[in-house]
């Protein structure tokens, strides 16, 4: 909600050639409690004063000498840092208040001026403005949040990724695709897969045979997108010793719910040299 105060604390600048024009609507302002108020009679001066100022509402004469008020809000649309204008057109010619809206102003008074309506327009104007300025400040701060919550994230994925290393015989990652991104440990040959860059493996340990319907069912696992908790798998080593593993595991998805990959840890349980 904007509040009274901030409605009268705004910044207004009034630019018509008229003097009478200027001090009649700067009386109003100021009568009705308004702090903040400018005035100038050189439509050129408009764009500089506001690139200083930055109004929150201007009061904008269309037909003035040199440079009318059309000229004026298409050089404000040059050096306005958002696309709301904040401009009320003051005209005495009902042909140009459609063209004005058109131009970008956001509402006008007819000349000549009736105070309760000049009064009324001003207040639902700022009130209007000031709402728009409160959220785009809230999206300004909502994305800061979001940047910053996204690098905690990032952080905590790290030391998560670390932990798991130390606690486990091996870890892995995999994209959307199944292609391993990140291997520690024998994962790659475990699941029958070779990739002598990502992992050294033993030559005993190559020619290990793998229980195939664990392995199989561990896939089919993985294949549907679902999570699993100390699984179980045991291979038979060329010396006949035999050893069985934990391994756990879950998909990972990106803050739309679009799949990513999968990760994984596992340990060595049991070996056995019968």
């Amino acid at each position: 909600m904007i509040t009274a105060s901030e409605i009268l604390g705004a910044r207004v600048l009034i630019v018509d050639d008229q003097e009478v024009n200027v001090r009649m609507l700067q009386r109003l302002l100021s009568d009705a409690g308004y702090s903040h108020v400018m005035a100038t009679m050189q439509p050129a001066e408009v764009c500089a004063m506001h690139r200083q100022h930055d109004y929150d509402l201007i009061l904008l004469d269309l037909q003035m000498p040199g440079m009318d008020g059309f000229q004026v809000m298409e050089a404000l649309k040059t050096i306005e840092r958002d696309p709301y204008l904040p401009v009320i057109v003051l005209t005495a010619q009902p042909g140009h208040k459609l063209p004005a809206l058109n131009a970008g102003a956001k509402d006008f008074i007819s000349k000549p001026l009736d105070l309760t309506e000049v009064h009324t327009r001003i207040r639902n104007m700022l009130e209007v403005r000031l709402l728009y300025r409160q959220l785009a400040l809230h999206n300004s701060q909502l994305e800061a949040t979001v940047l910053e919550r996204t690098q905690e994230l990032r952080i905590s994925e790290a030391r998560f990724r670390s932990l798991t290393e130390l606690a486990s015989d091996w870890y892995w990652e995999q994209d959307e695709s199944g292609a391993f991104t990140k291997v520690s440990g024998p994962v790659l040959e475990m699941l029958g897969i070779q990739v002598d860059a990502l992992i050294d493996t033993p030559q005993d340990a190559q020619q290990a045979v793998w229980n195939e319907s664990e392995r199989a069912a561990l896939l089919k696992r993985i294949a549907a997108r679902e999570p699993f908790l100390d699984f179980h798998l045991s291979r038979q080593q060329a010396n006949g010793a035999r050893q069985q593993f934990r391994v756990s595991g879950q998909p990972m998805f990106d803050r739309t719910c679009r799949f990513i990959g999968y990760r994984g840890v596992g340990v060595e349980v049991l070996t056995d040299s019968h």
